[in-house]
């Protein structure tokens, strides 16, 4: 296993700096590859100190936004400048050559729990893995909740759901659904030990009315709803 793959596997983010054209007198070679990790640490080549400390910037720059660019470091001086899709910077200690490399942001896919073993929940499971999500399918809430954990989704019929809810609401966690009709949700809400703003965290009936009736079309209608206030926070 690379080093990278071990990263996407830890589910930790990191921009890929790859060497893509230089002019030379540089150190550095096309080809040449470095991983920027979120505490700054730098792994591997593309360039001497200074060349490092320009990727090192732009790179935590890219782990908040989750962009990809192109990054040109001259020896001129001047301001930084950003056009569509390239960042040039000016670098006084670079040598009188110049680089091009391109940043790629690698961010792990949002990971979602979805809890219970119904057909509903197993839909969840399908599509969500589908749409590029990293979905845990898990039959009851057991531990601590990931610090990264993008949505939780109770689909247990009734087992388990007031604690599952009440610890993903006070994790944090950014969408909080439960499966469940309108009655027997706002029943459910009653009942959990938070404040009326921290209910009204939860969705439910989980989903956006779509006339959704099947198992799949339900699981469709979740992801909807998640995608649309992602892109509403956003």
């Amino acid at each position: 296993m690379t080093r990278a793959d071990a990263l996407r596997s830890g589910r930790t983010p990191f921009v890929l700096a790859t060497v893509v054209r230089v002019e030379r007198p540089t150190s550095a070679r096309p080809g040449d590859r470095a991983l920027v990790l979120p505490d700054g640490t730098v792994e591997g080549f593309v360039g001497g100190h200074c060349a490092e400390h320009t990727v090192r910037t732009q790179g935590l720059r890219l782990l908040s936004t989750g962009e990809s660019t192109l990054l040109r470091i001259t020896p001129d001086g001047g301001e930084e400048t950003v056009t569509e899709g390239m960042v040039t910077v000016g670098n006084h200690c670079l040598s009188e050559g110049s680089l091009d490399i391109f940043l790629e942001a690698m961010l792990p896919p949002m990971l979602v729990h979805v809890y219970g073993t119904a057909p509903v929940a197993r839909a969840l499971a399908d599509i969500g893995r589908a749409l590029g999500h990293d979905v845990r399918l898990l039959p009851d809430s057991t531990g601590a909740l990931p610090a990264d954990l993008g949505a939780v989704v109770v689909a247990t019929h009734g087992r388990g759901e007031e604690p599952t809810l009440t610890a993903a609401v006070r994790a944090g966690v950014p969408y909080v659904g439960l499966i469940a009709s309108r009655k027997r949700g706002a029943a459910v809400l009653a009942a959990l030990d938070l404040t009326d703003e921290e209910r009204a965290r939860v969705h439910t009936p989980a989903g956006l009315d779509i006339g959704a009736r099947t198992a799949p079309e339900i699981a469709v209608s979740v992801y909807a709803e998640l995608i649309a206030e992602r892109r509403s926070d956003g």
